[in-house]
């Protein structure tokens, strides 16, 4: 008889915690392949479609022989251009659209590549939390340490990053940002970002800030880029996508700008891990810059409404709800007495009783624990009708307690 292989994982993998949102997208996999109608305000995946210019551009480059070819591994030129051309005219931010801006696959994938390019074994990663996990699990799989302080006020933050940088030794080698904030929808100043960049020059740390939501803001309010404080582009980049402005996740299109010397390192990683995007997505992407600005204004309208339905819904139910200015989640605290139960279980609960999908608030780090993330991704009607059955499965979960059935404590 043969020996049995053993299968040994690398000792990053048991950093690595279950990835809880997977959980949760198997659960509602489950029930709808079984028939189940589940409402889905668990994952920021829009269902809304893609601008029809974009989807026509893609339909009518990706029947070119020549697109099927090997694309430009940091990107199309016109596509870089193309971004340049935007940071200009939304945040008057002057980039030569070559060496200091890259294409990415999503967002994530270059955050993850980057930390590789920047991080290792010794290194220090500060980010407040509760978090969006690939802004901690990035640096981890680089082997670099984390440090998360609180989510709190701008005043707060900045005298955070100065006690642990007056404290650490070696000190921080890089800041992890992400405004507008997921899951919370917290925004910044201009003037927060502009302190950091002082920050960064005074105890020499690097500065990545993920803008993915930056044009999905509500109410008249306008998020900041990060590049736009004075000296940014020594001492950092920006991230952002066309997933959420466009309604383009799936196409798995993103870039990153600003300093030139981390955009290297990125391409240089980049170079060993993959050969770029689709050249018919990188076209379809220069139509949604260049043509597309209405479709994102009229967007965000729509998840305005929805947030608005939303937001009502819950405070009729007596829960404490405040409206966010940015993003596409409601980040809500768990009333009592079922916070009791811990995010996990009450959304585990809500899947099997309510047939809805929610985020438990655990998946962003131990403070998100008693919270839970809600996307604004469904419709109106489908919110209201995810509200309604919260609302009899807590009904439910009432009786069951008051029966001795149910322990609200774990």
């Amino acid at each position: 008889m043969e020996e049995q292989v053993t299968i040994r994982f690398a000792e990053r993998m048991k950093q690595l915690p279950p990835y809880l949102f997977g959980m949760i997208n198997k659960m509602k996999m489950e029930k709808r392949w079984k028939g189940d109608d589940v409402i889905d305000l668990g994952m920021g995946n829009p269902v809304d479609p893609t601008p029809g210019p974009v989807t026509d551009k893609l339909c009518e480059v990706a029947v070119d022989p020549k697109a099927h070819r090997y694309p430009v591994a940091g990107g199309m030129k016109n596509l870089k251009r193309e971004i340049a051309l935007y940071y200009r005219r939304n945040y008057q931010v002057e980039l030569n659209g070559e060496d200091d801006v890259i294409c990415t696959i999503g967002s994530k994938e270059g955050i993850s590549h980057l930390c590789l390019a920047l991080l290792g074994p010794g290194d220090t990663v500060l980010t407040p939390a509760p978090a969006f996990p690939i802004h901690v699990y990035a640096a981890v799989i680089a082997g670099a340490n984390v440090l998360r302080f609180p989510l709190s006020s701008e005043e707060g933050m900045l005298a955070q990053i100065v006690g642990m940088c007056n404290s650490l030794y070696p000190p921080p080698k890089l800041l992890m940002l992400n405004y507008p904030h997921n899951p919370t929808g917290a925004l910044v100043s201009q003037d927060f970002f502009v302190e950091v960049v002082k920050l960064a020059r005074k105890y020499n740390f690097m500065v990545i800030n993920d803008f993915a939501y930056g044009k999905i803001t509500y109410d008249g309010v306008v998020a900041p880029s990060f590049l736009q404080a004075p000296g940014a582009l020594e001492v950092g980049v920006e991230f952002s996508s066309f997933s959420k402005s466009y309604n383009m996740a799936g196409w798995r299109l993103g870039y990153c700008v600003g300093n030139r010397e981390m955009i290297g390192g990125l391409s240089k990683i980049k170079g060993y891990y993959d050969y770029g995007i689709f050249s018919a997505i990188q076209v379809a992407g220069i139509v949604a810059m260049r043509d597309c600005d209405d479709n994102i204004a009229e967007q965000v309208a729509v998840y305005q409404r929805r947030r608005d339905v939303l937001c009502d819904g819950l405070s009729k139910m007596g829960w404490e709800v405040e409206v966010p200015k940015a993003g596409m989640f409601l980040w809500v605290r768990i009333p009592e007495p079922y916070i009791r139960m811990g995010s996990i279980r009450f959304s585990v609960e809500m899947m099997e009783r309510a047939n809805v999908a929610v985020a438990p608030g655990a998946g962003f780090g131990v403070e998100g624990d008693g919270y839970l993330r809600l996307a604004l991704v469904e419709n109106e009607n489908r919110i209201t009708q995810a509200l309604k059955q919260m609302r009899r499965a807590l009904k439910e979960i009432d009786a069951e307690v008051a029966a001795g059935t149910f322990q609200l404590n774990p």
